[in-house]
């Protein structure tokens, strides 16, 4: 009875991961639905802009494609983390089930998944300073008082 506690409390760790990945993969792919219908928006009028409202256009969509991506990428890792952790999981029940100690290969599981879960935030985050970076919003809509001189 008492091994199987321990079973339950060890397998259930990883499970929290695996909830908070589902989490984090939701919001991944929330931003790129939004990056997605923006670049539709932008195709849409592509065609009926000149000069430099057109340029602004294209400029405009090179950046979303960028977005795509990096969040791409992002989804791509947290994915793979949450494969990673769904292993370890079932190592870890395997462990408890057969009493198989596979205590390396479940620490490199742990680190890897920790791993591509840093590298899918660092890619979130480039995202977000790359979509803050490039959104320039023209003076003229914020009504600063004019400079004397």
């Amino acid at each position: 009875m008492e091994s199987t506690t321990l079973l339950l409390q060890s397998a259930l760790t990883p499970v929290f991961l695996l909830v908070a990945l589902g989490a984090m993969l939701n919001l991944f792919t929330g931003r790129l639905a939004r990056i997605i219908d923006r670049s539709r928006e932008l195709q849409v009028i592509y065609a009926t802009t000149k000069g430099a409202e057109h340029d602004k256009i294209v400029e405009e969509l090179r950046t979303l494609a960028v977005r795509i991506k990096i969040v791409n990428s992002a989804i791509g890792l947290g994915v793979l983390s949450a494969i990673v952790v769904s292993i370890l999981i079932g190592m870890l029940f395997l462990m408890g089930v057969t009493g198989l100690m596979l205590t390396n290969e479940s620490a490199m599981a742990f680190i890897s998944a920790i791993s591509l879960l840093a590298a899918a935030l660092l890619l979130f985050l480039l995202e977000v300073r790359y979509a803050i970076y490039n959104v320039r919003i023209d003076e003229a809509y914020l009504e600063l008082p004019k400079k004397p001189g």
